[in-house]
């Protein structure tokens, strides 16, 4: 730009001092020609006028072409601050594309049949309640005095049985145990449906849990999936139990991660305070070298007491006593001399923190439900709590109300039709929780005992169109409506619902033959009631319904 503007003033001045009219000769003449001269002065001028525009129009081009030289340069250091420019963003848009439709070929090719099988599933599914027709009241009446009643009139004395002879055992456990080195258990706590008046199948299997805890100084410190910040979706409903000594803060004193040297001292531990070596850890029932709790040397631990105690006291009992099952550590039978027997279940558990959830060793399995991954990891179960909802809403229904009853000719009837075509991953529990959340839902005057029918097409549609949705949350975790008078802990309330039907959507076979029983159970209401009733009974027989279950 400098040699442009010296260029213009180097031509400007060349015509300032070659122009003849600016510096006249004295005594000088014009010559006659002055006018020809004149002319053609005026044409150079014209001349340098328009190269002098030539040069300013060639002075801006460059200042222009100088700007967007800048302003490229600038463009391009922004560019390269971008952590993803757009040409990556392409590439990425590209393979996405490509993916998709290789998957959408492949599921033209071989999966359509798949899809449309369930989609024919689901139509049939929104449409099998509605051809469903109940037996009148009285027929009901007759069923459910007939197959309900008959089997849980002795409920109550089958319990205080099994509870008597539970406390004895428990306490020769005690006795037997080396309350120095083995882990201490406490009284017995009746669960499930013997101790929530609901059951219908026999054997009537009285549930009892067995709260223990490890010898002093140590004390289990639990973790649930819900404490985490982050948790794969499998191992939702599980914790983990920790052996740490009672003095031991939560993250563990430093002088167990750091090497301090031979010469060095931890201040709040001395020699004599520190944590046992492995081989010791494992005789708190801890998995080879870590100090977390593990379910199969409780198991272990907990039928090799339960032998012990048995052989302490089995003098002063006429009957016979032995594991029922082989894969459950308290699962026991007692075997009378004259062929009966009563089968219930002792099962260890750990509590966690101050509430009455627990920790359980060993929970039983549905064909939904897999194996824990590690035996470190414990199931969290609710029930003491669902007994003590049952219990407490109970109350505020109306007198005899129904829904103890709905439930039991479900169950009654799910089980009769997995008896005829194979069984179920719908199980009682699922069931449960159903008349749970339809509890909390609807106002308890609809629970009187004329509503019976209305209530069973209630919990049918409601069960139907879980499995449609395939989505069954449970109903204490993430439910932030839990009645305050049952103390739940606000940590469960405040989790993310927990979806019992979740792996519904990873056994594709397991949801069809799910939703094939359901049908058939729905087809079948009315021959399976009808079937089991003999006759339609009198007017007297008909307040059999509003009894009150055991």
């Amino acid at each position: 730009m400098p040699a442009g503007i010296f260029r213009v003033c180097l031509v400007v001045i060349a015509a300032i001092v070659n122009h003849p009219l600016l510096f006249p000769k004295e005594n000088a003449t014009v010559p006659e020609y002055a006018e020809d001269i004149i002319q053609k002065m005026k044409v150079h001028e014209e001349n340098l006028r328009l190269e002098q525009l030539r040069l300013e129009q060639e002075i801006a081009g460059q200042e222009a072409a100088l700007k967007a030289l800048e302003k490229a340069t600038e463009t391009e250091e922004q560019n390269v601050k971008e952590p993803l420019p757009w040409d990556l963003w392409s590439a990425m848009s590209m393979v996405i594309f490509l993916l998709i439709e290789l998957w959408r070929q492949d599921y033209q090719d071989g999966n359509w049949q798949e899809s449309a099988s369930e989609e024919d599933d689901m139509a049939v599914l929104g449409k099998a309640f509605k051809g469903v027709t109940l037996p009148d009241k009285a027929a009901l009446a007759n069923f459910y005095e007939r197959c309900i009643l008959g089997v849980t009139g002795d409920m109550a004395r089958k319990r205080e049985l099994v509870e008597g002879f539970a406390d004895d055992l428990l306490e020769a456990l005690r006795s037997v145990c080396n309350r120095d080195a083995d882990m201490e258990v406490e009284e017995s706590i009746g669960v499930g449906s013997m101790y929530e008046n609901w059951r219908v199948h026999k054997p009537l299997v009285c549930d009892l849990i067995v709260p223990f805890r490890p010898p002093e100084p140590y004390c289990f410190r639990s973790q649930t999936w819900c404490s985490r910040e982050s948790v794969r979706p499998d191992k939702q409903g599980y914790g983990t139990i920790k052996v740490c000594r009672a003095d031991e803060d939560a993250a563990g004193c430093i002088c167990g991660k750091t090497k301090l040297g031979e010469d060095m001292l931890c201040l709040l531990h001395s020699q004599t305070n520190q944590t046992k070596p492995s081989g010791e850890m494992e005789d708190l029932l801890c998995f080879k070298n870590t100090q977390y709790l593990d379910a199969n040397q409780v198991m272990k631990w907990f039928q090799i007491a339960i032998t012990k105690s048995w052989n302490k006291i089995s003098h002063k009992y006429e009957f016979d006593l032995s594991f029922n099952l082989l894969d459950s550590p308290g699962a026991l039978k007692i075997k009378f001399r004259s062929g009966k027997s009563i089968a219930f279940n002792l099962t260890p558990v750990v509590q966690c923190e101050d509430s009455d959830a627990y920790f359980i060793s060993h929970f039983p399995r549905s064909g939904l439900m897999a194996d824990p991954a590690s035996s470190t990891d414990w199931f969290v179960t609710f029930a003491v709590y669902e007994r003590r909802f049952i219990h407490s809403i109970s109350k505020k229904l109306p007198a005899n109300a129904c829904h103890l009853s709905c439930l039991q000719i479900i169950s009654f009837l799910h089980g009769k039709q997995c008896s005829l075509t194979g069984p179920s991953s719908l199980t009682n529990y699922h069931l449960k929780t159903v008349m749970l959340h339809l509890l909390q839902a609807r106002p308890y005057q609809d629970w009187a005992s004329e509503n019976l029918e209305a209530r069973l097409q209630d919990m049918l549609k409601f069960l139907e169109k879980s499995l449609q949705e395939k989505k069954l949350c449970h109903f204490f975790i993430g439910n932030r409506k839990v009645p305050e008078v049952l103390n739940f802990p606000v940590a469960f309330q405040k989790a993310e619902p927990l979806n019992l039907f979740r792996p519904f959507v990873l056994h594709r076979d397991a949801y069809r033959k799910t939703v094939d029983t359901f049908h058939e159970m729905l087809r079948n209401t009315s021959a399976l009631i009808n079937e089991y009733t003999v006759h339609i009974p009198s007017v007297g027989h008909t307040n059999m319904l509003h009894k009150e279950p055991l």
